[in-house]
C-alpha cells in the first residue's frame, strides 16, 4: 500500500471530531511543506507488536544518537491519542526549547520537549501551533524525497 493510501486510511479510521481535525491539520502541515517526505510509521515494531500510536510523520533528518549511530525519521508528526491530538518536533537539540518559546502562547495544551499534546484543535491557537510546524521543519535540514 502506499504511504498516501495508508495516512488516508489511518484518517478515515479516527473518530470524529478527531478524524476532521487530523485531517486539518494534515493539510496545514502540507501547506507548510508542499515537498516534503511523508511517512507513515503504524506502530509496530519488527516483531509487530504496538510500541506506539501510529503516526504520519513529515519531513526528513537524520537523527545522531550519542554511540554515533544515525537514523533517518521525520521532522513533524501527528498522531491521535487516547485524549486527543500529539503533534511532534523531532530534533530538537534544547529540549526546553518548545516549551518555554511556545507553551504560554499555544493554548491548553501539554508541551514536553518534543511533543504537543491537546484534546481539540479549539483549546489552541492554530496561529502559533503553525509557528511550531514551521519551526520544525526549520530546525532539521529539510530534504525531499518521492
Amino acid at each position: 500500500m502506499k504511504i498516501n493510501e495508508e495516512i488516508e486510511k489511518y484518517l478515515a479510521s479516527q473518530p470524529e471530531p478527531k478524524h476532521s481535525e487530523l485531517e486539518k491539520l494534515h493539510g496545514l502541515i502540507l501547506k507548510t511543506s508542499p515537498k516534503c517526505r511523508l511517512w507513515f510509521l503504524d506502530g509496530k515494531n519488527d516483531q509487530g507488536k504496538v510500541v506506539s500510536n501510529p503516526s504520519i510523520g513529515y519531513g526528513l533528518l537524520d537523527l545522531k544518537y550519542a554511540n554515533g549511530k544515525t537514523k533517518r525519521f521525520y521532522q513533524v508528526g501527528i498522531s491521535a491519542n487516547t485524549s486527543g491530538i500529539s503533534v511532534y518536533v523531532i530534533g530538537i537539540e534544547d529540549k526546553t526549547y518548545l516549551a518555554k518559546t511556545y507553551a504560554k502562547k499555544l493554548g491548553k495544551a501539554s508541551v514536553t520537549g518534543y511533543c504537543i499534546k491537546f484534546k481539540t484543535l479549539n483549546d489552541i491557537n492554530i496561529d502559533v501551533l503553525e509557528e511550531v510546524i514551521r519551526f520544525g521543519f526549520e530546525n532539521g535540514k529539510l530534504e525531499t524525497e518521492a
